[in-house]
């Protein structure tokens, strides 16, 4: 019999929370009598049993999407707690305990505190997690994060997310007073190393490319993948002769990679065109046009040239 994944990474958290829940069902059962339909308050069964399948399927999504560690650790055990607690409170509702019984409230109240004390460590290292985790992401978003905007395939934002960003860049570099400055980063003949090496090969050259071009960027620059095998580095506070210059530090960075394809070890010899403007008075879809023209020029000059030559 196969588990699934998630039982298989968490199958303790999981299993104890199932146990204690029975385990406490039974000592219920055991000193108690179920009461009548008619004494059964289903506010408080809504309420507190609600709350109960509410708290696992938080526990279920937590479990889902973070992988094992402290952090997740501490915030499942929380959540274990606290449902527990509330699982307690939902069968005081259905089962009628004898009035001398004191235990019954140790096991209703108890858990609730050290759960959320549980959730409290947890929340703080998960703060400090998302200290590290912002300061690895400083070259790929900057003003704000939305993961529906992150590129699927390499480790960077897409073309929505660097409107958005350029958009409120242009309007802080224009209430600082400081220069805004936009490069774009076109792999020439891409599609050719799809054709002859495989996507698969192809979408190793683009997370590789992407990896490059953050390593020489500065800690204030941004980079997003606009489209296919074009990157845009958004570089606040950055003239255009700046700009120019960076972007040639790009080129050739590119030019001297040293890619091995995955099945053969075949050298790539990888070249790009680049091209950069500085943002004036005007939007972000109007800066792009600018971008994408200055690129189109650069294109038709190289071309030119590789005809001279």
């Amino acid at each position: 019999m196969r588990l699934s994944p998630l039982f298989k990474q968490h199958a303790l958290t999981l299993a104890g929370l199932v146990l204690a829940a029975n385990a406490g069902l039974l000592v219920y059962l055991a000193a108690g009598t179920l009461k009548a339909w008619a004494e059964i308050n289903w506010m408080d069964v809504a309420g507190e049993g609600g709350t109960c399948l509410i708290l696992c399927g938080w526990l279920v999504m937590l479990l889902r999407g973070r992988p094992a560690g402290r952090v997740t650790r501490l915030l499942s055990l929380g959540l274990c707690f606290i449902a527990f607690s509330m699982w307690m409170d939902t069968l005081d509702e259905f089962i009628r305990l004898p009035d001398d019984a004191v235990w019954d409230n140790w096991l209703e109240t108890a858990p609730m505190p050290l759960g959320m004390l549980l959730l409290t460590l947890g929340m703080y290292h998960l703060q400090q997690e998302q200290h590290a985790i912002t300061a690895q992401m400083r070259k790929r978003e900057q003003l704000f994060r939305e993961h529906r905007l992150f590129d699927k395939l390499t480790p960077l934002s897409g073309a929505k997310y660097l409107r958005q960003h350029l958009q409120q860049a242009i309007a802080q570099a224009a209430s600082e007073q400081q220069a805004l400055s936009l490069i774009v980063v076109d792999l020439d003949d891409f599609n050719q190393i799809n054709q002859r090496y495989g996507q698969d090969e192809g979408d190793l050259v683009l997370q590789v490319v992407a990896q490059l071009l953050l390593l020489n960027l500065r800690q204030q620059d941004i980079l997003c993948r606009l489209a296919g095998d074009r990157f845009v580095a958004a570089l606040p506070n950055t003239g255009e002769r700046q700009a120019q210059a960076m972007a040639e530090a790009l080129r050739q960075s590119i030019a001297h990679l040293a890619h091995h394809t995955g099945r053969h070890g075949e050298r790539l010899h990888l070249t790009a065109t680049v091209a950069s403007v500085m943002a004036l008075e005007e939007d972000e879809d109007h800066l792009l046009k600018r971008l994408n023209h200055a690129l189109a020029q650069a294109k038709s000059r190289q071309a030119r040239q590789a005809q001279r030559a």
